[in-house]
């Protein structure tokens, strides 16, 4: 049975753990707050570019009988994944989870998945179980910016133009609420057009022509998919560190006092037998 010294020892160490663990709750809490305020504030434009850009696939082009590189549909052979994670761990079960949807789809996938791989945690986990890594990105700042992204973006671009990926999905770990994260992965290339009625089907004139015209919005569709994606991973992340933080000093506190519970009753069982000891030796002195 451990002494309560030792006993006093561990309480030191488990309140010593509780006070880092509460200090990176807060700093995760104030993090958290201006993540979830990008997230909130990109994600109509993010859905309206995407609506807009199906809607122009949609539309006959009349005499410009124009497909773009990123709009065309190909045999499935190779599928690229920008697979996009936490650099850092004490986040709760996010990383596992992000991991866990991607490997499940590589496995139900007929084609070769290449990867492109943006956080540390992605990055273990793909170069151990795959050797398809195409790229990899980490150091993110937590205040990313648009311009931060554009070399991925780009890679998504290149690939798909010239060959390599004949489809282009995006891994992340979307953000629901504080409490709540759920892993996507979900497809941005080729963009699927969308279903119009005849009505809608007006055949629009565009200035200077449609090429023109998709060839601007297309890259930039894919600059703002990648980037909201980063944006909804790392409010993902803070959220669950945040978490599972605060559920840490939960635990380090609790477990504190039951230690001292412990301890408390050591010390007691200790004087109780000193106690006995000196009354025995009083009653046989007396006897």
């Amino acid at each position: 049975m451990p002494s309560v010294r030792d006993i006093r020892r561990r309480i030191r160490s488990v309140e010593n753990t509780g006070k880092v663990t509460n200090a990176m709750s807060l700093i995760a809490a104030s993090k958290m707050r201006r993540a979830q305020l990008a997230v909130t504030d990109g994600r109509p434009y993010a859905e309206k570019i995407l609506d807009v850009i199906a809607e122009l696939a949609a539309q006959p082009t009349g005499e410009y009988d124009v497909v773009h590189p990123l709009l065309q549909v190909r045999p499935v052979n190779n599928v690229g994944m920008v697979v996009i994670t936490p650099d850092r761990g004490l986040a709760g079960g996010m990383h596992a989870s992000i991991n866990r949807q991607v490997a499940r789809f590589i496995l139900d996938s007929s084609a070769t998945v290449r990867s492109i791989v943006v956080g540390r945690k992605g990055r273990d986990f793909m170069v151990r179980y795959t050797d398809t890594v195409q790229a990899v990105f980490t150091d993110l700042s937590d205040r990313v910016a648009l311009a931060d992204t554009t070399a991925i973006s780009r890679l998504v671009i290149d690939g798909y133009t010239e060959g390599t990926f004949d489809e282009v999905y995006l891994a992340y770990m979307r953000f629901v609420s504080t409490v709540q994260q759920a892993p996507v992965v979900r497809r941005i290339l080729p963009v699927e057009p969308a279903e119009l009625e005849s009505a809608q089907r007006v055949g629009y004139i565009y200035e200077p022509d449609p090429a023109t015209v998709l060839s601007a919005l297309l890259p930039q569709f894919v600059e703002m998919q990648v980037y909201h994606a980063i944006l909804e991973s790392i409010a993902s992340e803070q959220s669950a560190r945040m978490v599972a933080m605060r559920n840490a000093t939960d635990n380090a506190n609790q477990l504190a006092s039951d230690l001292t519970l412990v301890m408390n009753k050591l010390r007691q069982d200790s004087i109780t037998n000193e106690l006995l000891d000196l009354i025995g030796g009083q009653i046989a002195l007396e006897g």
